[in-house]
């Protein structure tokens, strides 16, 4: 089963959020190649992150949970995710109301894209 792990420190955010990234209306994706190694082989860096100005902690961790369950059904799926890439993911408010339905091909669309 792969694991999730996230960035830790001020620099390593900067450095992630300089390279690749792709925007939709529900949630933005930053993606740098590997410059972190993993604990584990197997394991994805991947950091969800989420302003306050998006409303208090019941919505801001209800849309955390949400996108962190659609990047755990999109690493079952082979080859949707790469693991060779560290990403940040920012959460906007339209992605509370909205169906993990309607999430899941756009956040394949944004990690197919970060591959090229």
């Amino acid at each position: 089963m792969v694991r999730l792990e996230s960035l830790k420190k001020s620099n390593q955010f900067q450095k992630a959020l300089k390279e690749k990234k792709t925007h939709t209306a529900y949630f933005s994706v930053f993606a740098a190649k590997n410059f972190l190694k993993p604990k584990q082989r197997s394991n994805l860096i991947i950091s969800f992150v989420m302003k306050k100005k998006i409303g208090k902690a019941v919505k801001r961790n209800r849309i955390r949970r949400k996108l962190k369950a659609i990047v755990q059904k999109l690493l079952k799926k082979k080859g949707a995710i790469n693991k060779d890439y560290t990403y940040i993911v920012f959460g906007k408010s339209n992605a509370y109301a909205q169906k993990q339905d309607v999430l899941l091909p756009l956040m394949e669309k944004s990690f197919s894209k970060l591959k090229k």
